[in-house]
């Protein structure tokens, strides 16, 4: 199974991506997160530079954070800077939009929006309306400023089947956060194949983190707790905003996001204070074993090559990991446990 990486934006990313490159991973991933985290076309435009070979991903974009022509023309410029090694996953936005207090965009507006890219960064046409007011629009200047015969990778961001189903609709990869379980990605397969969207060239992607333990180590220790935390912490987080997600988790899972909420509080600088960064050591109880087991690989090697043959098993091409205590480090290992 191939495997990745993924980082927040931010200065020195391009070191990382370097890194990343020299230890043999496929992808290097950015995530679009505006008001948390800097901005990924700039990150990624320094990857690019410092890079030759490893694809570089938006991770994920949304149809709610940017019109479709100005997506498009990051994409395409940063085809220019990476001739065919770009990946723009396009998603409904869940962070993202909780960071405005805004809802996610729906499944129908992820459908067009991920047409309108495919669209405008292979030099085609595109609708662009706002309001009743509607336009066809292209680039107009491709060779001088911008990418488009190198193609474009494009993966959905999938929690449910009706995304995969577009992903199927619109011919296009999955990518998914936190979501290990095999049955779950059997059934995106499904929904993508009844859509019908073909196999052939669209990779199945999953974002989540690792941890190596030691001999007799706790799989539930401190050191543990703290590289996969901010996995964990997501999943809290986002239960705190969406009550019918919380009302699935278990009672302990449940009480955990109240203690989130009693110290942090529900405004947007408090709840999501260094979102998907390391964790602060007060929040280790937070970090629950059940939510480590189920949104994130934690185990001895052995084990952890055995759960990583069953994922790809079930039609997961690449692992993409976000390294958060001494990423160099983490990377190596990673390199090393999947050689």
């Amino acid at each position: 199974m191939r495997r990745g990486i993924v980082v927040t934006a931010h200065p020195g990313v391009e070191e990382l991506a370097a890194c990343a490159e020299e230890s043999g991973f496929s992808s290097f991933w950015v995530y679009d997160t505006p008001m948390l985290h800097g901005d990924p076309f700039v990150a990624l435009a320094l990857c690019a530079k410092a890079t030759s070979r490893i694809k570089l991903g938006i991770g994920v974009t949304s149809p709610a954070l940017r019109s479709a022509p100005a997506a498009a023309s990051g994409l395409a410029s940063l085809n220019a800077l990476a001739p065919g090694r770009i990946i723009c996953g396009v998603g409904t936005g869940n962070t993202a939009r909780r960071t405005l207090g805004m809802p996610p965009t729906t499944t129908d507006e992820l459908g067009q929006f991920t047409a309108a890219l495919q669209n405008l960064c292979a030099g085609r046409s595109a609708e662009y309306r706002e309001g009743e007011r509607v336009s066809q629009v292209r680039f107009l200047h491709i060779e001088q400023h911008v990418n488009t015969a190198e193609p474009i990778e494009f993966v959905v961001a999938a929690l449910g089947t009706k995304a995969a189903a577009v992903a199927g609709r619109r011919g296009t990869g999955i990518i998914s956060f936190g979501l290990l379980d095999p049955a779950a990605w059997r059934a995106f397969h499904d929904a993508r194949r009844e859509a019908g969207g073909a196999e052939s060239g669209a990779d199945s992607y999953l974002m989540t983190s690792l941890y190596v333990l030691e001999e007799g180590e706790d799989p539930s220790g401190d050191r543990a707790r703290d590289a996969t935390g901010h996995i964990a912490l997501s999943l809290l987080t986002y239960a705190a905003d969406k009550p019918s997600l919380a009302e699935a988790l278990s009672a302990e899972e449940r009480a955990a996001v109240r203690r989130l909420l009693d110290r942090r509080g529900s405004t947007f600088t408090a709840l999501y204070a260094n979102y998907l960064g390391r964790i602060a050591p007060a929040d280790r109880d937070l970090v629950l074993p059940s939510l480590m087991e189920r949104l994130t690989l934690v185990g001895t090697r052995d084990a952890l090559l055995a759960r990583i043959a069953t994922m790809e098993r079930a039609g997961i091409d690449e692992l993409v990991f976000q390294p958060v205590i001494d990423p160099p480090t983490e990377m190596a290992g990673i390199a090393k446990l999947m050689s």
